[in-house]
């Protein structure tokens, strides 16, 4: 298992499954399993509380997990 982290300005906003949009400055949190399952966890930089983003993802390679990572922050942060 392996988790990356990396902080963002959202502007437009950031939809989670438990409160609806967040924005502002965040910080993404990627988990892949040895399976390939990714776990996406969202919360404001320096928040205790994480939310997760819909969805369920899995990577074909777990190698990938990166270029996925920096693909959803890229994505995340666009104005």
């Amino acid at each position: 298992m392996e988790t990356k982290t990396s902080t963002f300005t959202a502007t437009h906003g950031v939809m989670t499954q438990e409160v609806g949009v967040i924005s502002g400055e965040l910080e993404l949190r990627t988990t892949c399993q040895e399976d390939g399952m990714l776990e996406l966890k969202i919360a404001y930089v320096g928040a205790i509380d994480v939310y997760t983003l819909p969805g369920s993802y899995r990577v074909h390679d777990v190698r990938d997990h990166d270029v996925i990572h920096q693909m959803l922050v890229n994505i995340l942060e666009r104005t």
